[in-house]
């Protein structure tokens, strides 16, 4: 299983290089919610892939520490296309933490399916199928 998560809410960073927005406490808060959630649905994962930008890896690293995976930066996620199963190849079981559209765009080339992921949403594709589509207020729901 190929897990997509996009970064979670940030400043809007004025005065700031775009590379270095921080998360809110609002994005902290959606960090934590998402890898509490995974841990409740029981997802184990290998390893977490992110981008080097400071919003992303922050994500990665909140959620990350909820599960207790090693959290990676890919420079390949910092901003553009890409193809999750190149990233994942021979990984196992892979969260990958980026950008929009890219993580939309993932979805699509991966499944064919059109989506828009929220900031701090996830989706989750085997085998060509998409399998989950949430949003942050049911990850929030989940992980209680």
């Amino acid at each position: 299983m190929i897990w997509i998560l996009r970064h979670a809410d940030a400043e809007a960073g004025e005065g700031k290089p775009d590379a270095d927005r921080e998360l809110t406490e609002k994005g902290k808060r959606q960090s934590r919610d998402a890898g509490r959630a995974m841990k409740a649905l029981g997802v184990e994962l290998h390893v977490c892939l992110t981008s080097p930008r400071v919003r992303a890896r922050e994500t990665a690293e909140i959620a990350c520490k909820e599960i207790g995976v090693k959290v990676e930066v890919d420079d390949r996620l910092a901003g553009g296309d890409f193809d999750p199963l190149e990233l994942a190849a021979g990984r196992g079981e892979v969260m990958l933490v980026g950008h929009e559209p890219d993580c939309s765009q993932a979805v699509a080339l991966v499944t064919g399916s059109r989506v828009k992921m929220k900031k701090g949403g996830i989706a989750a594709l085997d085998d060509h199928l998409l399998h989950v589509l949430m949003r942050p207020k049911d990850l929030s729901a989940i992980a209680g």
